[in-house]
């Protein structure tokens, strides 16, 4: 099944049993679709709904930030439940011994020798590791290991 009707019917199950948080939260993410679909002029595969469950998480932590700063903690639980929420389309994330080794493969396969080659590593990397891990994590692991 694709995470488009997986959505789908997370939204039918959501509605049948009235949790309207969660109904709005897939509702935001079907419009993202919707929108990336009418945007681009594409149809919308797994991958692309990873990218955007994942764009989706990023919004919402740097808002938990602004928010936790700003003292609006019922703020923060609603922005939380949302992560909660969309992080179930992501698939299963990597563990920091997982992330280490594909970035030393992935450092070996592209034969990059200092952080000038930063951006050459990324585009290899990226791909194997889209929405299975925190992008920024990865681009500060990915500087320690070339600077060294």
């Amino acid at each position: 099944m694709s995470l488009r009707e997986n959505l789908n019917d997370m939204m039918k199950e959501a509605l049948r049993s009235k949790d309207k948080e969660r109904l709005c939260t897939l509702r935001l993410v079907l419009s993202e679709v919707k929108k990336k679909e009418i945007d681009e002029k594409v149809i919308v595969t797994d991958e692309i709904m990873i990218a955007i469950a994942s764009k989706m998480i990023k919004e919402r932590k740097d808002s938990v930030s602004q928010y936790s700063a700003a003292n609006r903690q019922d703020l923060v639980e609603k922005e939380e439940n949302e992560i909660k929420i969309i992080s179930e389309f992501l698939p299963a994330q990597l563990t920091e011994e997982e992330l280490d080794l594909v970035i030393k493969e992935t450092i070996a396969e592209s034969g990059a020798q200092s952080v000038k080659e930063l951006g050459k590593v990324m585009a290899l990397l990226k791909p194997k590791v889209q929405g299975r891990t925190d992008m920024g994590q990865l681009s500060s692991k990915l500087k320690d290991l070339l600077s060294r």
